[in-house]
């Protein structure tokens, strides 16, 4: 049996004509729901005190663990309306999945997959007038236009103690934001600068966990992509400096003029992204051979150069499938293709969306309807 997450209701939520107006051009991770699904661990009572209560501040101790420790970890998903009125979440197991593993590498407890799924379930359903509307029946989404409620379960060591060990007290929570596109300006190709002066995660580390460390390693190294005129900056190995692992915080294909679909072998150090995953069940069906190996750096610069690489493009929940036009480093630029996105590209994009809106068939029975 599930923990139950009562609503406790806000007594001030938003008045409805706020939260149309942000609904009409949500931005990204900027506006917040009226609730929050919330509970508690502790080392002698395991998981209890869970409810869904109106969204607000905690209070925290100055020695609470998690700011001095760092001891936290993270997820991101999304709910769709579909046209019919019916809300639906894409791979939400695998989501819970990955909580577990990352909380198992932070040493944090693990929140089992019927309580994860409990917590959202319970959270859509009390702002359900929050979840974005979907397109007119028949119409078609602009591939730069989705919208959908942002949906980030997190967890953290709230206990207060000053100490390196792992905290006898920890809170779980996940909040909602309705949510536009990523990136500001839409699907366009962006830059990419590699970088060879920072690491995002090395073998042993915590690369494999969703947790913000990792994001706050990536910071410096994505003001250094934007001083040499990039949007985002895309990391090589620790060890060599000589293979391609991911972008800051999305997974990264290349499509060559072979018909491969080719991406960094997961190797413990590269997060296991839901959409990654996606996308690699998805190949085949567009005549591609999915393939997972170690690219170097010089084979993919070589291959853009060469027009091996046809096609280069990001992936993550949060943008789905970004086109990347250009990767640059200290030697030079390099343009991959025309510089547009690619044909195969918007195709593997378009299809994912169409799925998640309920506007594709679902074959693979990746949805699982929340309201």
């Amino acid at each position: 049996m599930s923990l139950p997450f009562d609503l406790r209701p806000n007594p001030h939520p938003r008045p409805t004509a706020e939260r149309e107006a942000i609904l009409a051009a949500p931005g990204f991770g900027v506006s917040f729901t009226d609730h929050m699904a919330v509970a508690t661990w502790t080392g002698a009572d395991g998981w209890h005190d869970s409810a869904v209560v109106p969204y607000g501040p905690f209070s925290l101790d100055p020695a609470t663990a998690v700011l001095h420790y760092a001891q936290e970890i993270f997820e991101g998903l999304k709910a769709y309306k579909h046209a019919d009125g019916s809300v639906w979440l894409f791979r939400p197991d695998q989501n819970a999945a990955r909580l577990a593993r990352s909380a198992h590498r932070l040493a944090l407890p693990v929140l089992s997959e019927e309580d994860f799924l409990a917590s959202i379930d319970a959270l859509v359903a009390a702002d359900v007038a929050w979840v974005p509307s979907a397109p007119a029946s028949g119409a078609s989404m602009p591939l730069d236009n989705e919208q959908s409620l942002y949906l980030r379960p997190f967890m953290f060591a709230s206990e207060a103690f000053l100490g390196v060990r792992a905290a006898q007290r920890v809170t779980y929570c996940c909040i909602a934001s309705p949510a536009g596109p990523y990136f500001a300006r839409g699907v366009h190709p962006v830059s990419i600068w590699i970088s060879t002066t920072y690491t995002r995660a090395a073998a042993g580390g915590m690369g494999a966990a969703k947790t913000g460390g990792n994001y706050a390693a990536s910071l410096v190294a994505q003001q250094e992509a934007a001083t040499h005129g990039c949007d985002q900056v895309m990391f090589a190995d620790a060890a060599e400096h000589a293979y391609v692992e991911e972008l800051g915080g999305m997974n990264v294909y290349l499509v060559t003029s072979d018909a491969e679909l080719i991406t960094p072998e997961l190797s413990g150090s590269i997060l296991e992204g839901v959409t990654r995953d996606s996308i690699l069940s998805l190949a085949r069906e567009f005549g591609l051979t999915p393939v997972e190996r170690r690219i170097g750096v010089t084979e993919l610069l070589e291959g853009i150069d060469s027009g091996w690489v046809a096609e280069l493009f990001a992936c993550g929940t949060a943008a789905v499938v970004t086109p990347i036009g250009t990767l640059k480093n200290e030697q030079g630029t390099h343009q991959v293709g025309s510089g547009q996105t690619g044909e195969t590209t918007a195709a593997l994009r378009k299809n994912l969306l169409d799925v998640q809106y309920g506007r594709a068939e679902d074959t693979h029975g990746w949805l699982r309807r929340v309201l």
